[in-house]
């Protein structure tokens, strides 16, 4: 049985071609250089003021019957940065790139749909490309919206 905290860590190590950084919850930097781009943070959080679809759902549901397994529903931001908005001749110069890593990252999320057994079931992600803070500045780059299903834990470890 998984914790949420080591499916989060599953996630950061996901590999994805062409992505430069991978940062889990202990390493995220308190900002981003164009050295470190494309970078994939992973953040425990939905990014509301920033959902371009804007469906509103509890991002932590609990789910609990007699006599079955206790489960936690998990809904959860993977951020993808490609670069900072004032860079380049505008989205137009990215957006080759920021289509290929998309393209990357569902081929990876889908060879490991459950996080290595993480996830009681296979992951539900969306796709929202856009235009996303992190620290002080924009990026181009696009926020992967993950639906997760767990088992609760009895004890804390």
């Amino acid at each position: 049985m998984a914790s949420f905290r080591m499916a989060l860590s599953q996630l950061a190590m996901l590999r994805v071609p062409g992505v430069r950084n991978n940062y889990d919850l202990d390493e995220l930097p308190y900002s981003l250089q164009r050295a470190q781009l494309p970078a994939l943070v992973v953040l425990p959080i939905e990014l509301e003021r920033e959902r371009l679809f804007q469906q509103r759902e509890d991002s932590l549901q609990t789910a609990t019957f007699s006599g079955a397994a206790k489960t936690v529903n998990y809904r959860l931001t993977h951020l993808l940065l490609v670069a900072p908005t004032e860079a380049g001749l505008g989205i137009r110069s990215h957006l080759p790139r920021l289509i290929e890593l998309i393209d990357n990252y569902t081929a990876a999320i889908a060879a490991d749909v459950t996080l290595g057994d993480a996830l009681l079931a296979p992951a539900r992600v969306s796709v929202e490309p856009g235009n996303y803070a992190y620290g002080d500045r924009e990026f181009y780059g696009c926020a992967f919206r993950h639906g997760w299903l767990l088992e609760a834990q009895e004890e804390v470890p």
